[in-house]
C-alpha cells in the first residue's frame, strides 16, 4: 500500500515554492543603474539670497524691500532609500542662518491712528526646511522618471532691533517673529546614466500650504552631475534654485526669500 500526497497539498507546495522564488528574485533583482539601493549625500549649498520681510508691529509697519544679502554657505543633507526596485523614500534638509540689515519704510494704521516711518532693522533670519517624500520610479533602463508625494516642515524666525523715525519721533524696539508649519509636498525627478561612473539628474519640488494661521509656498529645482571615482563614493556638482513665500494674515507678516547658486556633495551609496 502506498501513500500519495493529495493534489491540494501539491498545489500548496508549488505555490509556496513560487512565492519563495519570486521573493528571492525580487530581493536580488537590480534596480535601474540610475538608482541606488541606499545613499546619503552631505555637502553645502552656496546661495545668493534675496530677502523681503514685511509686517505690522507695535513699532509700526516695517518693510525691508528686496534686500540682497551676502553669499552664504548652507549645510545640506540628503538621503534616498529604495523599497523594492521602483519605489522608495527621499529626504532633504537644509538650514539658513544669517544676519541682515535692510532699511525699513512703510505706513500702517494702529487703532485708527496712521503710522509712517523709516529706519533700520538689525536682524538675524533663520530658515529650516525638511522634506520627506515617497517616490515611484518609472523605467528600468538608463533613464528613469520619478514622482513623489510627502510632507515638508518649514520654520522661519526673525530676531532683531528696529530703529528709526516713527511719526517724526526717533525710537528703537526689539523685534521677534517665529513661523513654522507642515505642508503637502510634490516632487518630480529624472535620472540618466552615461556610464558606470557618470550620471546626471534633474529635480523639481513644490510645497503649498493653504489654511491655518500660516499660508505660503516653497518651490525648488536642481540640475546635477554625479561622478563616482569608486563604486561606493561619489562627488556631486549641482545648481539649485529655491523660492520661499510665507504669510501670516493676522499681522500682515510676509517672508519672501529667493536663493540660487551652486552646491557640492560627497555621496555615499550602499
Amino acid at each position: 500500500m502506498s501513500l500519495r500526497t493529495p493534489p491540494a497539498r501539491h498545489a500548496m507546495y508549488a505555490a509556496t515554492l513560487l512565492a519563495l522564488a519570486t521573493a528571492t528574485a525580487m530581493a536580488w533583482a537590480d534596480p535601474s543603474p540610475a538608482l541606488d539601493r541606499a545613499s546619503v549625500s552631505v555637502g553645502a549649498y552656496y546661495a545668493d539670497p534675496r530677502i523681503n520681510y514685511e509686517a505690522d508691529t507695535n513699532y509700526g509697519h516695517i518693510d525691508s524691500g528686496s534686500y540682497k544679502a551676502d553669499h552664504v554657505t548652507l549645510p545640506r543633507v540628503r538621503a534616498q532609500l529604495l523599497l523594492g526596485d521602483t519605489q522608495g523614500l527621499d529626504f532633504d534638509y537644509y538650514n539658513y542662518s544669517k544676519t541682515y540689515n535692510p532699511s525699513l519704510t512703510g505706513a500702517t494704521n494702529r487703532n485708527g491712528i496712521p503710522l509712517t516711518g523709516n529706519g533700520k532693522l538689525d536682524a538675524k533670519l533663520k530658515l529650516d526646511l525638511a522634506n520627506l517624500a515617497y517616490k515611484w520610479w518609472l523605467g528600468s533602463g538608463n533613464d528613469v522618471f520619478g514622482i513623489g508625494v510627502g510632507a515638508a516642515y518649514y520654520r522661519a524666525r526673525v530676531d532683531g532691533t528696529a530703529s528709526g523715525v516713527l511719526n517724526g519721533i526717533t525710537g528703537k524696539a526689539a523685534y521677534s517673529e517665529n513661523q513654522n508649519a507642515y505642508a503637502p509636498l510634490l516632487e518630480l525627478g529624472w535620472r540618466h546614466v552615461f556610464s558606470q561612473n557618470l550620471r546626471m539628474y534633474v529635480d523639481a519640488s513644490g510645497i503649498k500650504k493653504n489654511g491655518g494661521s500660516i499660508t505660503g509656498h516653497i518651490y525648488g529645482g536642481a540640475v546635477g552631475v554625479e561622478w563616482y571615482p569608486t563604486p561606493t563614493v561619489g562627488l556631486v556638482a549641482e545648481y539649485s534654485a529655491t523660492k520661499i513665500s510665507l504669510n501670516r494674515e493676522r499681522d500682515a507678516t510676509d517672508v519672501n526669500v529667493r536663493m540660487n547658486g551652486p552646491a557640492a556633495y560627497v555621496k555615499f551609496r550602499f
